[in-house]
């Protein structure tokens, strides 16, 4: 009989930017929740094993991986190891991001690129490699991290605003292509979730209007989101933006 506690027993999961913040809090809870789970960071290796080491204290299985998910052969490494080590891939949460303020007449032609690279490379490298795996099992789910500013806008965040947005169309089609197969993809879009924030992201915005739930949200309520959509019984939500933003956001 499958233990209610462990929905995710067998399965195996792979977040990105899962270092801290929302990503390790996603991480934590699909592996308190049976799930193994890589670990993936850009090059902090400390954090990265610390969050597989926390999993491991609680009893769960994970492994630390450091790699850029705009590089190719480092997704390809990721994905066989995760394969190879646990046996299968079921679950991938596409949350890796770069921010950076600056505005667009200050803006460099790289500077945009990067800013575009991480979010839409990340998800189109990761997916394909991991779909295939997902294919042979007859089952899968993509959870990719947008976010509110791409709705409501924000100035001198052309770059990353473009990249969340992108997200959306990207998923989507993915969406489209893969539901023959048991595969679902859907954006995750937080409104100001209470992080820790890096000084390349700039100073907080402030915002205009405040959500009519009047505070910060917490990592844990985007989690409890993406846990959700890598349920079974969310079998049928495909190709959906779904908004955890306090009400901040109400549009279609």
């Amino acid at each position: 009989m499958t233990d209610p506690n462990k929905p995710f027993a067998g399965k195996v999961a792979i977040v990105t930017g899962a270092a801290r913040n929302i990503g390790k809090t996603i991480a934590l809870r699909l592996a308190r929740e049976g799930a193994a789970v890589v670990v993936n960071a850009v090059q902090d290796r400390e954090a990265a094993d610390a969050v597989a080491h926390e999993i491991s204290e609680f009893g769960g299985q994970a492994m630390a991986y450091v790699g850029d998910v705009t590089n190719e052969e480092m997704v390809k490494k990721m994905v066989d190891m995760a394969a190879a080590a646990f046996g299968r891939i079921d679950i991938l949460i596409s949350n890796a991001s770069v921010r950076g303020q600056k505005p667009i007449e200050e803006m460099t032609l790289a500077e945009w690129h990067r800013v575009l690279s991480v979010p839409l490379d990340g998800a189109f490298l990761l997916s394909k490699a991991c779909i295939p795996h997902m294919k042979r099992q007859g089952a899968g789910r993509i959870v990719t991290l947008g976010g509110i500013s791409a709705y409501l806008g924000t100035k001198n965040r052309v770059h990353l605003l473009t990249a969340k947005a992108g997200l959306v169309g990207f998923t989507r089609g993915l969406a489209s292509e893969v539901a023959g197969n048991g595969i679902t993809c859907n954006v995750v879009s937080p409104g100001h979730i209470d992080t820790d924030r890096p000084a390349s992201a700039g100073v907080r915005p402030t915002l205009a209007v405040q959500p009519p739930v009047n505070r910060l949200g917490l990592p844990d309520e985007i989690a409890s989101m993406v846990r959700y959509l890598c349920l079974p019984e969310a079998a049928y939500i495909t190709g959906q933006t779904l908004h955890v933003n306090g009400g901040l956001f109400m549009g279609v």
